[in-house]
């Protein structure tokens, strides 16, 4: 994975399972991972674990919960 160093990496639904895993992983193998998620207090705690584990964890960023309604409104 060395291709991926200094790589900048945006992975959506970080706070658990497939999202949480690859932000780890690619932080790890020293990517920059932007992270999003719906649910603030676990995304926050992704982010203190990869920072605590000394990786390459340089933001974060949470998503808004965003339903279209009829004509793409909410």
């Amino acid at each position: 994975m060395s291709k991926i160093t200094d790589k900048v990496v945006v992975i959506t639904a970080a706070s658990s399972g497939i999202g949480e895993s690859t932000a780890k992983l690619l932080a790890e193998h020293g990517a920059k991972v932007v992270l999003g998620a719906r649910r603030s207090n676990r995304i926050d705690a992704v982010v203190q674990e990869i920072s605590a584990n000394g990786r390459r964890e340089r933001q974060s960023h949470r998503l808004r919960n965003r339903t279209a309604g009829p004509g793409g409104s909410r």
